[in-house]
């Protein structure tokens, strides 16, 4: 099966081999304080510096998933105030998660055909600004310099970014903002279980400030551990061990980009020419090039999704509002474009038999 599904989605090929590779050298079984684990999260954090572009002095931390970002954040980096910038279901997750922690989380919803004017905002309390680059539920970003231009508006607030569905397949400008998160099972191209935490200095000396250290993931408690390249809790060994070997592999941010790019530009086309498949987003400013959503009436959703199924393809479902109108197509570096190219033949042949 073929997983067009975003997240959890398509692995890279070499995965199977490198869990057999794993279990031969031991990585199973290592001690996350031995000499051997600190030389491996030493390499894969310089390894994720060098191809994803991100600062030497930003401190890149391990942890379970996106989700447990948001509450690491909410723990040890707002202090009263947050102001969350979405568009969609994920973005006011995180928001509703911080309300859950935080009393003084402010919702700032705009529409998803709307790109996001600095000069509009209006934040007079310091705090952090959260803000989603990437909505997976309806196909939308937040570009980097919109990003940079809410941070130079505000340069004393940290700007928090949610890069669930874009890190390690869109060259982000990781200056542009003080802290990012990600999960890697998208496109990372790995199992699910694994998230990084990249703070910048300015997060770190935040976190230090207020020194929250009441959780077994308080930042400042997983900051101190990282200075000897290891983490308060036993990680996810074997997702760092493939995450090192991937990230050994594939071929700087940039360049990955361009492919991503290039192939959004094929399927913005290919939807172009389509009678009853369109993308949901009108506005071209704002789509995602990493996550197609596909909107079409219900009853030939449920008739392409089958067709897909049973040419072992698998479409990720609509969500959130967009659960019952769409259906979404990652795309991420993992997958070929042989099978782009098959999808894409399926999908004709079915709008030729309507």
């Amino acid at each position: 099966m073929i997983s067009f599904y975003p997240g959890p989605s398509r692995i890279h090929d070499e995965i199977p081999r490198y869990v057999q590779d794993a279990h031969k050298l031991g990585i199973m079984s290592i001690n996350h304080r031995s000499e051997e684990f600190v030389a491996m999260s030493e390499t894969t954090i310089g390894l994720l510096k060098e191809k994803l572009n991100i600062p030497k002095d930003y401190t890149i931390l391990y942890t379970g998933s996106a989700t447990e970002c948001w509450e690491i954040i909410a723990q040890s980096l707002i202090q009263e105030k947050s102001y969350h910038l979405y568009s969609g279901a994920f973005g006011q997750k995180w928001f509703e998660y911080t309300s859950r922690i935080k009393s003084g989380a402010e919702a700032h919803a705009f529409s998803q055909e709307k790109k996001i004017n600095s000069n509009e905002l209006n934040f007079t309390h310091e705090g952090v600004i959260c803000i989603t680059q990437n909505e997976t539920s309806n196909g939308t970003q937040v570009t980097n310099s919109v990003i940079r231009s809410i941070k130079n508006k505000y340069p004393n607030y940290l700007v928090a970014v949610d890069a669930t569905s874009s890190m390690g397949g869109v060259n982000l400008d990781f200056k542009s903002a003080d802290v990012w998160f990600a999960s890697v099972q998208k496109c990372f191209g790995l199992p699910a279980g694994l998230a990084l935490l990249i703070c910048s200095p300015q997060a770190v000396k935040h976190a230090r400030t207020i020194n929250e250290r009441d959780h077994y993931n308080s930042l400042p408690f997983m900051l101190d551990m990282m200075e000897k390249w290891q983490t308060p809790f036993t990680p996810n060994v074997l997702g760092i061990y493939l995450l090192m070997r991937v990230m050994k592999k594939v071929k700087p941010v940039k360049i990955v980009e361009e492919k991503i790019i290039s192939r959004f530009q094929q399927w913005e086309k290919f939807f172009d020419d389509s009678s009853h498949l369109k993308i949901l987003i009108k506005n071209k400013s704002v789509r995602s090039h990493t996550v197609l959503p596909i909107e079409a009436n219900a009853e030939v959703l449920t008739k392409v999704k089958a067709l897909a199924k049973k040419n072992n393809m698998l479409l990720g479902e609509g969500y959130g509002d967009w659960k019952k109108t769409t259906f979404r197509i990652a795309n991420f570096p993992a997958l070929k474009q042989s099978e782009i190219q098959a999808l894409k033949k399926l999908l004709k042949r079915f709008e030729a038999g309507i």
